[in-house]
């Protein structure tokens, strides 16, 4: 099968709407390098050395109402919310590797002011829906389980999408376009994304495999409660980033003997392979992918005995990430408390 490198198709996608080939700052298609090993595999363990934000970040009351106010009157197209942590290796990645690229950073500070919220802070935030709250309390209720967690708010107030965790820059380009461009109020960021890199039609490939993956059939009905949480890997072929996973954090015991307390299936996401679901449902992979909004490969989804949803890691991870989640399942924390609140109260 055909397919355009992923790095080249995401921005070639607003040409294919608009018949005229994307530009974001004068880089073209065949400009903008292959994603490397870099974006996938580096030290996730908490840095030393503080994060510092860029002069660029607006500072003031966290009053979000009215940043917002203030971003559409400089002719900007919505507002970012930025959550982070000043050690968290992923935010490093994010502020000095993508928002170290030069049409990355001109694109963003064109159509978007960005506010940085604190995960751990006690300053009180004033929500775009008028709430306020602490930022710590704000990061709790917005489910951002994973530093930097992003969201784009809109014109008016709505929002418009939703990241959570570290991106490479092919795919933040694209959310960044996405929102921008107005593509949001006609498609999913799924298929926004799957548009250009081929995959609306596919063949079937290869994926890595590991012993702890059950066979086909795969019926995960958990209406009759099962004895343990179940993990769902949702893959696809040609996936560099599911290689580098496979290749390196599920090699280390220490990540491979959790495993052993789980149910755990993969899943072709782009494949039409019959599925029951936890809730009981009869679907395929990727009606089922899509039904729970998957974008991004490899993603992992956590579910209880019962088939509860617990948690979803659906951007780039490594070992001490996936550690910590794998802690938070294993131990079943999660039968008193959510991964946010689970995470503040290891930490204190």
């Amino acid at each position: 099968m055909f397919r355009f490198s992923a790095a080249s198709a995401i921005v070639l996608t607003l040409g294919l709407i608009t018949g005229a080939p994307t530009v974001i700052d004068g880089a073209k298609a065949q400009d903008v390098p292959p994603p490397d090993d870099s974006a996938y595999s580096f030290d996730d363990f908490p840095r030393e050395d503080l994060l510092e934000h860029p002069d660029w970040f607006k500072t003031g009351f966290l009053d979000l109402p009215s940043d917002l106010e203030e971003a559409i009157a400089d002719g900007k197209q919505g507002l970012i919310v930025y959550f982070g942590q000043k050690h968290c290796a992923y935010c490093h990645k994010l502020l000095n590797e993508n928002f170290g690229l030069s049409d990355i950073l001109e694109y963003t500070q064109r159509h978007f002011d960005l506010v940085s919220i604190d995960v751990w802070g006690v300053e009180e935030v004033t929500t775009v829906d008028g709430e306020v709250m602490t930022e710590r309390e704000f990061s709790v209720r917005e489910d951002t389980n994973f530093t930097p967690s992003l969201l784009f708010y809109d014109a008016e107030g709505k929002l418009a999408l939703r990241l959570r965790g570290y991106y490479p820059p092919y795919q933040f380009r694209a959310a960044l376009e996405y929102v921008a461009d107005g593509h949001y109020t006609r498609e999913t960021f799924r298929d926004y994304l799957a548009r250009g890199e081929n995959r609306m039609v596919f063949e079937p490939e290869d994926l890595n495999e590991q012993p702890f993956f059950a066979k086909p059939p795969y019926n995960l009905d958990r209406r009759f409660p099962s004895e343990r949480p179940l993990a769902v890997f949702f893959e696809q072929g040609d996936c560099h980033a599911c290689d580098v996973l496979h290749g390196q954090a599920l090699k280390e015991p220490a990540i491979t003997g959790y495993f052993g307390n789980f149910d755990s299936v993969q899943l072709d996401m782009w494949s039409e392979t019959p599925v029951v679901t936890p809730s009981g449902e009869r679907t395929t992979a990727r009606a089922w992918a899509e039904q729970l909004g998957l974008f991004y490969a490899p993603s992992i989804l956590f579910f209880d005995e019962r088939g509860k949803e617990l948690l979803r890691v659906d951007s780039v991870v490594r070992f001490y990430r996936l550690r910590n989640v794998l802690n938070y399942i294993s131990s079943k924390a999660y039968l008193t408390e959510s991964f946010g609140e689970w995470r503040l109260s290891e930490a204190l």
